[in-house]
């Protein structure tokens, strides 16, 4: 692993040599129970702490807050980050690497995907090789994360932290405070630049310690441990961007990456894909883009809106319409009579609505 060098130290941070200087340190943040008490554990050391806090464009609260919560409709949206910078009283950036995230990371990771297409090694390294950039150029000391030694099958192993120490480029200049005192000695503690005996021994994928710890640091609102951020562990949203990406390639926007996160999708052709609105949350959102796809609904009965991806034949638009009309308030009618838009032009077709559950998940993405 690299390690860093006092001349190197001090490049750096030439005011390292002046006593009494007051240490300041980089941390990750999310906004989950356990980037926020490892940012509570190291504020508590009298460093202060500026929080950063990335936007990839597969975050899940992207879709909260354009959409609401569809689990819980009645909760607010709320980005986590800025929430927990809040309660902790430290500022918080949002760093934006939506369009580097996909080509550089997420298409061909270097250690391979977890859970879905999630490339979670890279995916850290990445972050922390920008957050070491920003260390360098404001003079910041070290640089913190919450993760915690054995809590995640992939990433979270001690091989895998030591890789994301050295690819990061940041070497000992990366504490975890959660698992430091299981973890070989870093550069903030053997400047004493913070106390390792403060730090913690934390391990394993339960969350009974952080919950302790919680209750310790008086820290009472946070999101459900465990619960997740990001898009790319899900295996139904993996499954759509590859198909996404096998038929598109790699020409995405970050728009392309919302559309996924939306609605029921379903391949009819080659080149011809349908995006079927569930609520009429998710209806107005696709009426954002329509243009250059066609639009499919129910004038007569409470309805999906529905675009087509694509140049659909007289087949896929039939199918479309059955499709529509299965998911509209019609969909135990005999016929249905179903409105399209193409462009200039549009029309009507009746329609039996599809029944036929076999046909549905044959095309079902």
């Amino acid at each position: 692993m690299e390690t860093v060098s006092r001349s190197s130290l001090l490049a750096w941070n030439p005011r390292l040599t002046k006593m009494g200087e007051q240490i300041r340190a980089l941390g990750l943040l999310s906004g989950g129970l356990d980037s926020t008490l490892a940012a509570r554990v190291i504020q508590a050391q009298n460093v202060e702490v500026l929080g950063l806090h990335f936007s990839t464009g597969f975050c899940l609260a992207d879709r909260h807050r354009i959409l609401g919560n569809r689990s819980n409709p009645d909760k607010p949206y709320r980005n986590e980050a800025l929430r927990a910078g809040a309660d902790l009283r430290i500022p918080i950036e949002i760093v934006d690497i939506k369009d580097e995230y996909l080509p550089e990371v997420v298409l061909n990771p270097k250690f391979g995907y977890g859970s879905g297409m999630n490339p979670c090694i890279d995916c850290r390294i990445f972050m922390l090789q920008k957050t070491r950039e920003i260390m360098k150029d404001r003079g910041y000391h070290f640089v913190f994360t919450g993760e915690v030694l054995g809590q995640r099958p992939m990433s979270q192993r001690r091989p895998p932290l030591d890789d994301v120490a050295e690819e990061s480029g940041l070497g000992r200049l990366l504490l975890r405070p959660l698992s430091a005192r299981l973890l070989p000695e870093s550069i903030p503690e053997e400047h004493g630049w913070v106390d390792r005996e403060k730090l913690f021994n934390i391990s394993g994928r339960s969350r009974k310690r952080q919950m302790e710890l919680a209750d310790q640091f008086k820290i009472i609102d946070y999101p459900q441990p465990a619960g997740g951020c990001c898009s790319l562990p899900d295996e139904n949203y993996a499954r759509k961007l590859r198909d996404f990406l096998a038929h598109r390639g790699t020409d995405v926007t970050p728009d392309d990456m919302m559309l996924l996160k939306v609605g029921r999708h379903f391949r009819l052709s080659g080149d011809v894909k349908m995006v079927v609105g569930r609520d009429q949350g998710e209806n107005t959102y696709l009426e954002r883009f329509v243009q250059g796809r066609t639009e499919v609904w129910v004038d007569d009965f409470p309805s999906p809106l529905t675009l087509l991806e694509g140049q659909p034949t007289a087949i896929d638009l039939e199918t479309a319409c059955r499709i529509t009309a299965r998911y509209s308030d019609g969909r135990n009618e005999p016929t249905v009579p179903v409105r399209w838009r193409m462009g200039e032009g549009e029309g009507q077709l009746t329609v039996v609505p599809c029944q036929n559950d076999i046909e549905l998940e044959a095309l079902r993405i």
